[in-house]
């Protein structure tokens, strides 16, 4: 795992684990990272959460985890901090979602039928209220994070292999949202400011030589969160899109193909001044 500065694309500090690293992500203040280690040649998936130090060039980080915990029962393949810094969320090899508390790697709560299939992408809301994923069932889903000692409602979505992504409720784990669709689904992302999700996958990369573009469904796809509505597709990638992540501004997103390109989209103004909800005026 590397840290990285951005504005001069200069590498400030590696840290070294025993297999691959799965999902990396910061916390809200951006003063941890959590990362989840793949389950490999007899080592234990593992959640690790690391301080990062900002004092000086940012090179002088420590080696050491602030915790260190193997989750329990399904691999865990994706990982993001919740509403609070206590709370680890993860997506399973199962379709699984759990909380874990962060110091303890005591599972707190979780949802065994979340998804149908693996779990590939797992994205927060702006505010950590709610999040996103997506699975190979073809779904997404959205979902919210509930507290150690209270639960409240929030949504979230998560990024499925069967073919649909889903939205949940915090206190639950439950569904509250589910957005379907005819391919599996690789990634699953929020638009802030917008109604909007954006879903990106296509047909496994094994059938790719022989599918058209137009039968692997390589685009980028948008719903309305609220009326699980397809509005858009935005083409480009001609292989699987892999990922797919929104700027904070919600002017921009990037996606990144199975064809090697990662593609940054601006929109345009047709699109800020659209109303999602026709003459109604809802604050996001």
């Amino acid at each position: 795992m590397r840290l990285w500065d951005i504005q001069t694309g200069k590498c400030l500090y590696r840290w070294e684990f025993p297999t691959a690293v799965k999902r990396v992500t910061f916390s809200e203040d951006d003063d941890q990272v959590v990362c989840v280690t793949e389950q490999r040649m007899g080592h234990q998936g593992a959640i690790r959460v690391f301080d990062i130090n900002r004092d000086g060039d940012g090179t002088d980080q420590s080696k050491e985890p602030l915790s260190f915990f193997n989750p329990t029962g399904s691999k865990a393949v994706v990982c993001a901090f919740a509403h609070i810094p206590s709370l680890i969320l993860t997506g399973h090899e199962s379709g699984k979602v759990a909380l874990f508390d962060a110091k303890t790697g005591e599972e707190v709560l979780c949802n065994e039928r979340a998804h149908l299939d693996v779990v590939t992408d797992l994205q927060m809301s702006t505010d950590r209220t709610y999040f996103i994923t997506s699975s190979k069932d073809k779904t997404a889903r959205a979902s919210t994070p509930p507290t150690l000692s209270q639960k409240p409602t929030a949504l979230a979505c998560i990024g499925l292999g069967y073919e649909a992504c889903q939205i949940y409720d915090t206190r639950t784990l439950m569904v509250i949202k589910t957005f379907q669709t005819e391919t599996p689904l690789n990634s699953a992302a929020l638009a802030p400011n917008k109604p909007y999700i954006l879903l990106g996958g296509g047909q496994d990369a094994m059938s790719v030589t022989t599918t058209s573009l137009r039968q692997g469904k390589f685009e980028t796809r948008f719903w309305h969160k609220i009326f699980e509505e397809e509005v858009g597709r935005v083409k480009g990638h001609f292989g699987p899109v892999n990922t797919i992540a929104v700027s904070p501004k919600g002017d921009c997103y990037a996606s990144g193909g199975e064809d090697g390109f990662v593609r940054v989209h601006h929109f345009d103004e047709s699109y800020f001044r659209a109303k999602p909800y026709g003459d109604l005026e809802i604050e996001e």
